[in-house]
């Protein structure tokens, strides 16, 4: 392996010599002769800044360096940041080379796409919505440019597998191999990605009908350093009237503290604790009379906001904070970062180990810091909160991510039926006409659509010809109908993804705020909303409105959770680390301690109060007029469990994956869970039927109620997990 390098064009050892390299990394090295050989698929999973890209690139471009006409490589990535993030990397390299990289998006200077048209050759760093606009307006065009591609390369792989754009990714890549005569001699598509749960099965996700194996790299030495602290605060139930200090000040505090001076990524995960945050930090600077460092980054901000900021972070000229949502979290270069701080409990390991991967760069160790805050307990303290679940989910995912190097792997369970129907839109608008049959072979039989059958694809299509969506010809042909082709001739049309749609919350006359629609919310279910609990008496769609009445019960929990993202392993281990009484990480001999003098305190308050309420030994508890359930599994299940309680008439709700049953007894709920026996348990559709709101993806609302129960059903609700779990109570 030592002398692999040789296998690459001369050209390319030069380049690598003028970096001063005395070696490639073993992924670089194991990566040569696969990619060299063209004869598989190859998978690379290694750490952030690991050297993915130029073990992709290094071999890729050693075999189309000559290659005159036509694109020899197509780059594929989430982000428009980070192809010209690319652009930039690969700018030493093409030109030794000699070869043209053309990046093409919404905002990619002309000039350069205007040279790739009259005279394709090179690399071509595209987006999936870019490559869906080319395919339909120039499909003619690509036939003939892209006649002699030899690679496909996706980048942060992680970032589309088992989602909706994924999906429309995969679907393009087969329609392109359509389009190029390839389908049986397939392209070769190297994924390329730091954080992939269940490797082995990543394959089948990168090329759903097999027709070319996959080889797996991973990096097996991965020698960087990693410093992890995970920080306690308790938010006084009382203010101090002289020194009124809460825990968000306090973390305040500490994020000036630590940040002031270098170059650091704070996530918040909400733009709207991003823009408190960011403001308290900068009215800071103005107290001391110091320049600001600190930085919101968010979806809702320009572009020219973002990438200022993304420009001073990679200058290095001056300290910078970017207080950001998951807006940084992808492999965009943003230069040498000191450390990343995490100020609440993330949504899952995956999106912990990417962003805890954007520090540490260029040899120096990642740093990471959790800043999590509990409320003061109290005689009125609720369950969740005596549990402290923020601090233990947090513990549980840092072990899962040190310990056990897990990551959640995608959910290929999923049918994406509002993708489907915008791919048969596609399809049709690319060809003008195309026949049933010819339809389900390429997107369902051999495309990425696989879970979907011949039924429910006639049901779409003929749903589809009600709405005028499309229409069937005298010949069997079809084409797109009046609401089809006005769809699919509008910009907006390439993307297939959407943010979460804003439902106000309204109680009586008083509009309370807006709750995004990206987990289960259903009539009679009770939920958490600026800090006080309600109850959901209606939904109305049309007005995207969710009218709420006050619930009676305690004090409400301070942490939610997730909605339908938490991971069974993530619960579980939550359960495993308070059975234990112990988060540490064993490493070698020794347990590592991560959590400071006032983490660890509230950690023994919640083993304590788990171990008085017998919580090892028993999965129900009673306080009061309420009956908690710990199931201490994922959102899917809970969720499932919740619907049933619901339908049983129970006024249930769901936080942090423990379940509240308003105005019940122990016993009364015990049994009404054992009355659910498997035989007369409903699927997940039929429970999808008692959700009014299912509009999640982008075009969802142009389904037949049918396939939307049915794909909803898929995402929310896990009836054999319910079966399992209903043996241990």
């Amino acid at each position: 392996m030592i002398n692999e390098h040789e296998k690459l064009d001369i050209r390319v050892q030069r380049w690598i010599f003028k970096q001063g390299w005395t070696s490639l990394r073993e992924i670089q090295c194991c990566a040569i002769e696969p990619i060299l050989s063209q004869k598989t698929d190859v998978l690379i999973s290694a750490s952030t800044a690991a050297g993915k890209t130029e073990a992709f690139f290094l071999p890729a471009l050693s075999t189309v360096v000559d290659q005159e006409d036509g694109i020899g490589i197509l780059y594929i990535s989430p982000l428009k940041a980070l192809i010209n993030d690319q652009d930039r990397r690969l700018e030493s390299l093409s030109d030794l080379l000699d070869i043209t990289v053309t990046p093409w998006h919404g905002d990619s200077p002309k000039g350069r796409k205007n040279k790739l048209k009259s005279s394709p050759s090179g690399v071509v760093l595209i987006t999936p919505e870019s490559l869906e606009s080319l395919l339909i307006r120039d499909s003619g065009w690509m036939k003939s440019a892209f006649y002699n591609l030899k690679y496909i390369v996706i980048d942060e792989f992680h970032a589309f597998i088992g989602t909706e754009r994924g999906h429309h990714l995969l679907s393009l890549l087969h329609r392109l191999e359509h389009l190029l005569g390839r389908l049986k001699e397939p392209i070769p598509r190297v994924a390329l990605s730091a954080t992939l749960g269940e490797l082995e099965k990543v394959p089948s996700s990168l090329r759903p009908n097999h027709s070319m194996p996959c080889k797996i790299i991973k990096d097996s030495r991965s020698t960087s350093t990693l410093k992890v602290q995970v920080k306690g605060y308790v938010n006084p139930v009382k203010l101090d009237e002289n020194l009124p200090i809460d825990a968000e000040y306090k973390i305040c505090q500490d994020l000036y503290r630590f940040c002031r001076g270098g170059n650091h990524l704070v996530f918040a995960n909400s733009r709207n604790r991003t823009e408190s945050l960011a403001a308290t930090l900068a009215d800071f600077c103005e107290d001391n009379t110091v320049p600001n460092e600190f930085f919101p980054h968010h979806g809702s901000l320009s572009k020219d906001l973002r990438e200022g900021l993304e420009k001073r972070l990679q200058q290095e000229q001056y300290p910078t904070t970017a207080i950001c949502t998951m807006t940084l979290e992808l492999g965009i270069d943003i230069g040498k970062v000191n450390s990343v701080v995490q100020v609440t409990s993330p949504h899952s390991i995956s999106s912990l180990r990417q962003r805890m991967g954007r520090s540490g760069r260029r040899g120096g160790p990642s740093i990471l810091r959790m800043l999590i805050s509990e409320d003061e307990l109290t005689k009125d303290s609720s369950v969740i909160d005596k549990l402290r679940l923020e601090l233990i989910q947090s513990l549980a995912m840092i072990r899962l991510l040190i310990g056990s190097k897990w990551y959640e792997p995608a959910d290929t369970s999923l049918y994406h039926f509002s993708t489907l129907l915008h791919q048969i839109l596609a399809v049709i608008a690319q060809w003008g006409g195309i026949r049933a049959d010819q339809l389900f072979n390429l997107l369902c039989k051999e495309g990425p659509f696989q879970n979907v059958n011949g039924e429910d694809f006639k049901a779409l299509l003929v749903h589809m010809g009600r709405t005028e969506l499309i229409t069937q010809l005298e010949n069997g042909e079809l084409v797109l109908g009046l609401l089809g082709e006005k769809l699919s001739s509008h910009y907006s049309f390439y993307a297939v993804f959407k943010t979460p749609e804003e439902y106000r919350v309204i109680s009586g006359a008083k509009t309370l705020g807006t709750l995004p629609i990206d987990s289960l919310v259903l009539v009679g279910q009770n939920i958490v909303f600026g800090g006080k609990r309600w109850k959901v008496s209606d939904i109305d769609s049309d007005k995207k409105t969710i009218y709420v009445k006050h619930a009676k019960g305690g004090k409400p929990p301070k942490f939610g959770g997730g909605g339908m993202h938490v991971h069974d392993v993530v619960r579980q281990e939550m359960f495993k680390i308070l059975v234990e009484g112990d988060y540490r990480i064993a490493v070698g001999g020794n347990k590592i301690d991560f959590a400071d003098v006032t983490a660890n305190g509230l950690f023994h308050e919640s083993v304590n109060f788990f171990r008085d309420a017998n919580l090892p030994n028993e999965r129900l508890l009673q306080v009061g007029s309420i009956t908690y359930i710990f199931p201490w599994l994922g959102d899917k299940t809970v969720n499932t469990i919740v619907a049933l309680l619901i339908r049983e008439g129970y006024e249930a709700g769901a936080y942090a994956g423990v379940i509240e049953i308003e105005k019940s007894t122990l016993e009364e709920v015990r049994s009404s869970l054992l009355k659910l026996k498997p035989e007369i348990l409903m699927s997940e559709t039929e429970l999808a039927l008692q959700v009014p709101e299912k509009h999640i993806e982008k075009f969802d609302e142009l389904l037949p109620d049918s396939l939307l129960s049915i794909g909803y059903g898929a995402k929310a609700f896990d009836i054999n997990a319910v079966n399992s779990w209903l043996k241990t109570i």
